[in-house]
């Protein structure tokens, strides 16, 4: 499962395959009231699972920036995609009520506690982590208090761009792990490149509620490289099969792109200290083994599809055989896949594309299906030879198929095609 920042409502996502979240089910689940004071400016969605129901922690405001808190739905049935996400209120401490936002909640022997980034006072100086006991998943049973200011030179990073800007710890997320809970945060101005993750460790059998329990890192635990710039606000998962873990996090499209991100995954490991050790960002054009259990992907290459009008194999650098399909660009122009289902039904499409369209404008194919159109494919800017995935659900009959991409808007490219079967995926979306 994941839920999606859209500002406007929380949706849920999910898929049977962590690769295939892209293309997965989508629900909205909660669309706030016209006003109020949780109606305006939704942020960071989370969904938990407690005590057997399921919870959405969001941030949400009335309008007014300087009136962000924490909010809290629960939905009491078995299936996050049934039933009815309700409000239940707000989440905070009475005698600290100050700006809050990206609430998480984790579970230490039995007792859950609630942690979130907020304001000292009422003024927007500085971010700070706070953790509180919590007598449910609805409410606090205790006050806050800061386990975390930004103290080191990478935490401030962005504070200052000619204007007074905020110092930030932000994005906590919580993974315990044997007799240790590691707090990994986000540090630094979000809005830029060097937004980087931090980490607080502690005893789980030490007083969680005290300042003096939390340890902090004097470095970054993963921060922007091999092409990947402002990795923030992480989650952690396990591989279908169980056997490995998995960060995920969200990263700056392109230099300078701010707030315009996409989310990408990869595989971490454990030091033999026990602490996690999320090594450097994967390099957004090397191909990852799938994690393991998913279930297997077929590939087409383009530069081995049919190609009609413009449409021209061209030299790739970082695609997946060396070689692309460009000058998709006048409406005769198409890459036509010829693909084999092994039986009729839905099936997603990964489409590994490339899009330096002029003004760093989107782009999109328009798709047909044996010959009939089924919408269009849309293709963020990004930079040419800079790939990413697009996804789209299409219906296929049993034998051979044909997948068209035409001309759009903008001018994309692409590598490469993944056929997924959409069991893996989940129901179509809604």
């Amino acid at each position: 499962y994941m839920t999606v920042t859209t500002g406007v409502n929380v949706t849920l996502w999910r898929s049977r395959a962590l690769s295939g979240l892209g293309g997965g089910e989508r629900r909205i689940v909660w669309t706030p009231p016209a006003r109020g004071p949780a109606s305006k400016d939704l942020w960071a969605p989370e969904l938990h699972y407690l005590r057997g129901r399921w919870y959405i922690y969001v941030a949400a405001d009335d309008g007014r920036w300087e009136n962000h808190r924490m909010y809290v739905l629960e939905n009491e049935h078995a299936d996050p995609f049934q039933g009815e996400f309700v409000l239940r209120g707000k989440v905070f401490d009475p005698q600290a009520d100050r700006w809050a936002i990206d609430g998480t909640v984790f579970d230490a022997g039995g007792r859950l506690f609630f942690v979130w980034s907020g304001w000292e006072g009422n003024e927007n100086e500085r971010q700070n982590l706070y953790i509180a006991p919590m007598r449910d998943p609805l409410r606090l049973s205790g006050p806050r208090v800061e386990i975390s200011r930004p103290r080191f030179a990478w935490e401030k990073a962005g504070s200052d761009r000619g204007r007074k800007l905020p110092e930030v710890n932000e994005g906590p997320e919580v993974l315990v792990r044997s007799n240790r809970v590691h707090l990994v945060y986000s540090a630094g101005g979000s809005w830029g490149d060097d937004y980087c993750l931090g980490m607080l460790t502690a005893r789980l059998d030490s007083d969680l509620l005290s300042p003096a329990a939390w340890q902090k890192g004097n470095a970054p635990v993963f921060r922007g490289g091999n092409g990947v710039r402002g990795p923030g606000h992480c989650s952690f998962t396990r591989s279908p099969d169980g056997r490995e873990d998995w960060l995920v996090y969200h990263c700056a499209r392109y230099e300078k792109a701010g707030w315009n991100r996409q989310v990408r995954a990869q595989p971490f490991s454990w030091s033999r200290e026990g602490l996690a050790n999320f090594g450097m960002p994967a390099d957004p054009n090397a191909l990852l083994t799938l994690p393991g259990g998913d279930p297997p992907r077929v590939r087409y290459e383009a530069e081995r599809a049919e190609l009609g009008g413009h449409a021209r194999v061209l030299a790739g650098r970082g695609a997946s055989e060396r070689a692309k399909v460009g000058q998709i660009d006048t409406p005769e122009s198409f890459v036509m896949f010829r693909v084999t289902a092994a039986a009729a039904g839905v099936y997603g499409i990964a489409v590994r594309f490339g899009n330096g369209t002029e003004g760093r404008r989107a782009a999109s194919h328009k798709v047909a299906v044996n010959g009939a159109g089924v919408g269009e494919v849309q293709y963020p800017w990004s930079g040419w030879d800079e790939w990413s995935n697009a996804f789209v659900r299409v219906a296929l009959k049993k034998g051979v198929n044909t997948i068209r991409f035409a001309r759009g808007a903008g001018v994309g490219e692409i590598d490469c095609i993944d056929l997924q079967a959409a069991g893996d995926l989940g129901k179509t979306g809604s």
